[in-house]
């Protein structure tokens, strides 16, 4: 499930960089931010190439085959991204995300 889904930890000093086009939030009012108001994550969807691989084509206007190597990689992430930050899976953020700096209390408890 979410397999090619990720979710980047940001600090919330840089959202006005996110390019809402690129993430699934559509606006910094659609930002969940963490209980102290340091941190807010965006989700994304990335396509993860485990082999590179040639792709062969022909070009129509020089009439010639043209060879496009794929290297593996991650492709997809958004500009806002940076090592700096940890990118996590699904699995990972449902664990930061009930952490006691994302889950607010609820009086009388």
């Amino acid at each position: 499930m979410f397999e090619n889904r990720r979710w980047l930890v940001i600090p919330t000093n840089l959202t006005e960089s996110i390019n809402f086009n690129q993430v699934h939030q559509s606006s910094i009012d659609n930002l969940r931010v963490s209980n102290d108001g340091t941190l807010t994550f965006v989700k994304y969807e990335v396509n993860v190439v485990t082999s590179s691989f040639d792709t062969t084509y022909f070009n129509p206007q020089t009439e010639e085959e043209v060879t496009y190597t794929t290297e593996a990689g991650v492709y997809g992430r958004p500009t806002i991204y940076s090592s700096d930050y940890t990118e996590y899976n699904h699995t990972e953020i449902l664990n930061v995300l009930t952490g006691s700096n994302w889950i607010s209390e609820v009086e009388g408890e």
